[in-house]
């Protein structure tokens, strides 16, 4: 079992920024895929961004392409997301995800990840 904790959530004015961290114990940063899901009321979770194992692919959803940027700090075995120019669509709960691996093909599908974070809360206005 992977313990992912996300924070760096909060409430933010359109156009602003935030940065999301995912903490996960040991080395689970370097050896997996990793993504950022959120979910709006009412919508299904959706993809945002995935890294690839030891972050040699970057994916990301066309609606962030440009403003939200994934990365990771193998040293402190964390995932960042930063998002900049938010806009009130972004609004929604934030999940950081955990997979064995991934391809251009599967890093959206929420069934490719076994583990998953608790989530932290985003909201544009």
């Amino acid at each position: 079992h992977v313990q992912l904790v996300e924070s760096g959530g909060g409430s933010v004015q359109a156009g602003g920024s935030l940065r999301l961290s995912c903490a996960a114990p040991g080395n689970t940063v370097s050896r997996h895929c990793m993504g950022w899901f959120r979910q709006s009321p009412n919508k299904e979770r959706e993809p945002v961004a995935g890294i690839s194992f030891a972050g040699s692919k970057i994916y990301y959803a066309d609606s962030v392409k440009g403003r939200f940027t994934i990365s990771q700090d193998n040293a402190k075995n964390t995932l960042y997301l930063q998002m900049d120019s938010l806009v009130p669509e972004d609004t929604g709960v934030y999940y950081c995800a955990a997979a064995a691996y991934c391809y251009s093909g599967s890093w959206s599908r929420k069934r490719e990840y076994p583990f998953w974070g608790q989530g932290t809360q985003v909201t544009v206005s």
